[in-house]
């Protein structure tokens, strides 16, 4: 067997031989021998193939997680599997791309699009305490303008998710808002809402909360995240998760050292990274503008549901005509381990009076 030293293979198949080092320890490219005494690193010739098409995914910008369930399958399953992710890139980029249109216009004052269309919410909110919480330590919100999904945890949890929402309430009302300054004033908001748990948690570290928030425009959506609880958008009966999870196991598969199959069952898989009225500085949020379209369907949920109901599952009854309750009522069917709240909204033509 020809074996290349670390540097030698690096430069042949261009990853670097700190790459090659990490892709070692997450078991996605062994070396072909370790020296016993040194420790240095060997690989076979016949590992390029597969290491060339690790470079490649990551140019491509494929987290390591998939990149790991891709090298395992044959060239067809390998195929099919880089086309699906691109997909999803490519209508993830579309989404980007309207909403970069919407700035540069609200930026220069011009518009070189068709006039917007004003556009309306049709929402509705539903909370459950499970089958095994002792207590609903949730909170929601629905209403013309403002989305919001709180998932609060220690012993004051159900106080703390509802003062968070209570903060955001006032968005809610008053004059309609601009799209260029939604951001600041969401903003401004959420940082409020952590005082507020803050002065409710008065020092007890294990009060805190979850808040996934959208701000409605009257053409656009703002963003604003911080936990694990989730915003979807289900958009031509595809299903795109727009947050990220901020938790222990969400930092651990996006490293590649964790799939998403065994992050279900991790023993850490309820710890979070960022929380409302977490001791310290506080948690900077996720902010972003999210372009809408007549006919989106936007679902908020507490980690309650996408803990026991998978994002196939969840696609599914979302598609159907009143899915809140019923992805409730998933939850439950599935053990219903903890509270589960969902917020759906429909994005929809103004209704003629």
């Amino acid at each position: 067997m020809d074996l290349l030293t670390i540097g030698a293979f690096a430069r042949a198949c261009r990853l670097s031989p700190k790459a090659l080092r990490l892709y070692d320890e997450l078991e996605l490219l062994r070396p072909a021998r370790v020296d016993p005494d040194t420790g240095y690193r060997y690989y076979a010739t016949a590992q390029l193939r597969q290491a060339r098409l690790v470079a490649w995914l990551r140019r491509l910008g494929m987290p390591l997680a998939e990149i790991r369930t891709v090298c395992a399958m044959d060239a067809d399953g390998a195929a099919r599997e880089i086309r699906a992710y691109w997909a999803r890139v490519e209508a993830e980029t579309a989404v980007r791309r309207d909403l970069a249109s919407v700035l540069v216009d609200h930026l220069t004052g011009e518009s070189r699009r068709e006039p917007a269309v004003m556009l309306e919410l049709r929402y509705s909110a539903h909370s459950d305490r499970g089958l095994v919480r002792p207590a609903n330590q949730d909170a929601v919100y629905a209403g013309p303008r403002l989305l919001a999904v709180a998932d609060g945890c220690g012993p004051a949890g159900a106080h703390a998710s509802s003062a968070a929402v209570e903060a955001l309430r006032f968005l809610d009302e008053g004059e309609e808002l601009a799209a260029g300054s939604v951001l600041n004033l969401l903003e401004d908001a959420v940082r409020s809402a952590d005082e507020a748990v803050q002065d409710l948690a008065d020092g007890d570290g294990d009060v805190g909360t979850t808040l996934t928030a959208l701000l409605w425009t009257g053409s656009t959506l703002a963003l604003v995240h911080i936990g694990d609880s989730r915003a979807y958008l289900l958009r031509d009966g595809a299903l795109f998760r727009i947050t990220h999870d901020h938790s222990v196991v969400q930092s651990l598969i996006d490293e590649g050292r964790l799939t998403p199959e065994e992050a279900v069952s991790h023993p850490q898989r309820a710890l979070l990274l960022k929380a409302l009225g977490a001791p310290g500085p506080a948690a900077v949020p996720d902010l972003r503008l999210q372009e809408a379209r007549a006919g989106d369907r936007y679902l908020l949920c507490s980690d309650g549901l996408t803990r026991v109901v998978p994002d196939e599952r969840i696609r599914e009854l979302l598609a159907a005509e009143d899915p809140g309750r019923t992805l409730v009522d998933e939850a439950n069917a599935a053990g219903g381990p903890d509270n589960v709240s969902c917020v759906v909204a429909d994005v929809v033509l103004p209704t003629r009076r």
